[in-house]
């Protein structure tokens, strides 16, 4: 339920931002005047309709995945590429409902504040997102299967980054000594899987070793509902620069030989 109202505010929030965006541009542009010749309120009406359109289109990218960062260039690839369509769909809706063209200033002020503000409350809100997440009871509880030196550096990763999904628990099927790991405790062998789940109610289970155990541990994730994630490093990949993409449709795990421009903005 605390996921769905952040997502919901979220959302409502942008759409706000972009008529604030345009309605900013317009007084920066035109001054802080209501001007007769080109009517404030046509020019915000247009705005306030086209704002659901450009959050479909901003949605189009992945951008309001609760457990993806915001500060990454991508993400803010992403929301110069809506904000460039959200001005195309206000210009083309302004038009063909008012048939009139405006100044191509106040349309360059309207694309520089709406994706700027907008990056800015992402970068904001995703901060604030993720400790809400985290709050105990965390959104995300995530089980660990595996203990090696990958979990202790994914723990570790997570924990800094302050991710949505919050380590809980480990599993380890060989056994061990430890009884915690940055803090999570160890709670034994894969015998206890569905008693682990039931009792942290887990909702994402990462496989960090025993490649055996991934159909059971996939079928126990769909009987479930849990999201199942595995660490390349359980294929014998250690390199992290393997990507996951699209073979005509297929998805297919990607080992490129050397880092190109795609990789680092669209994989």
């Amino acid at each position: 339920m605390r996921y769905r109202i952040l997502l919901t505010a979220w959302v409502i929030s942008d759409m706000l931002l972009f008529v604030l965006s345009y309605a900013l541009a317009y007084f920066l542009r035109v001054g802080f005047i209501l001007s007769s010749d080109f009517p404030f309120g046509h020019y915000i009406l247009i705005a306030a309709e086209v704002a659901p359109l450009w959050v479909l289109v901003l949605a189009s990218t992945r951008t309001f995945f609760l457990t993806h960062r915001q500060t990454g260039l991508r993400n803010g690839a992403f929301i110069a590429y809506s904000s460039a369509v959200g001005l195309a769909l206000f210009t083309l809706v302004y038009y063909f409902e008012y048939k009139q063209f405006f100044s191509r200033g106040l349309l360059l002020y309207s694309f520089v504040l709406q994706a700027g503000l907008t990056w800015i409350w992402h970068v904001a809100f995703d901060a604030f997102k993720r400790a809400m997440l985290r709050k105990n009871p965390p959104a995300f509880p995530t089980l660990l299967i595996g203990l090696n030196r990958e979990t202790q550096s994914l723990i570790k990763h997570l924990q800094q980054r302050k991710s949505a999904l919050l380590p809980v628990a480990i599993l380890e099927n060989r056994g061990t000594h430890e009884k915690t790991v940055e803090g999570v405790p160890v709670l034994g062998k894969l015998n206890k899987l569905e008693e682990t789940i039931e009792t942290y109610r887990i909702t994402h289970l990462i496989q960090c070793s025993d490649l055996e155990q991934s159909i059971n541990l996939v079928s126990a994730c769909r009987q479930h509902n849990i999201t199942y994630m595995l660490l390349p490093s359980v294929l014998g990949m250690v390199e992290r620069d393997e990507h996951i993409e699209s073979l005509e449709g297929r998805p297919v795990t990607v080992v490129h030989p050397k880092a190109t421009f795609k990789q680092k903005f669209f994989a």
